[in-house]
């Protein structure tokens, strides 16, 4: 009796599968934060942040460093220190 040689006993299908969801960055939801203040969030949940446009990209991270410049601070790990620090004072 001969067998297959090419069985699909043991290959994955070729539907799509979905991809698994990361747990969000710092950089991420401030990122997010940033984009609903600048009304742009609707569009980035509908195309993506690869949908949008050079100028949108930059107000985002305009945005970004204009936040974190008027803290003082000097970078985003600096940012989510004082970001903590202000919940757990509330």
């Amino acid at each position: 009796m001969k067998t297959a040689k090419n069985s699909s006993v043991g290959k994955k299908s070729k539907t799509k599968q979905k991809k698994k969801k990361k747990p969000l960055t710092p950089v991420d939801k401030f990122k997010i934060e940033v984009a609903k203040e600048l009304g742009l969030w609707d569009k980035v949940k509908q195309v993506g942040w690869a949908g949008l446009s050079a100028a949108e990209t930059g107000q985002v991270g305009g945005w970004m460093t204009r936040k974190m410049r008027a803290r003082n601070l000097n970078n985003l790990t600096e940012y989510t220190l004082a970001r903590t620090r202000r919940k757990k004072e509330r």
